[in-house]
């Protein structure tokens, strides 16, 4: 189980920073590209958050 929540926390990092990384080298967003990726993240952080604790567990 360990190994697959483990994938799985290594994947929505990877994703994550692809968010970072998208943002970070657009000088050209808008108002509305920045508040989807941020809810990208925020969906991400989440996720992350919960395999963590299932993680500890």
């Amino acid at each position: 189980m360990d190994d697959k929540i483990n994938s799985t926390i290594a994947y929505y990092t990877k994703k994550g920073q692809e968010i970072l990384d998208a943002v970070n080298t657009n000088k050209n967003l808008t108002a509305d590209e920045i508040i989807h990726y941020g809810e990208e993240m925020a969906a991400i952080e989440y996720k992350l958050t919960a395999l963590e604790v299932a993680k500890m567990n």
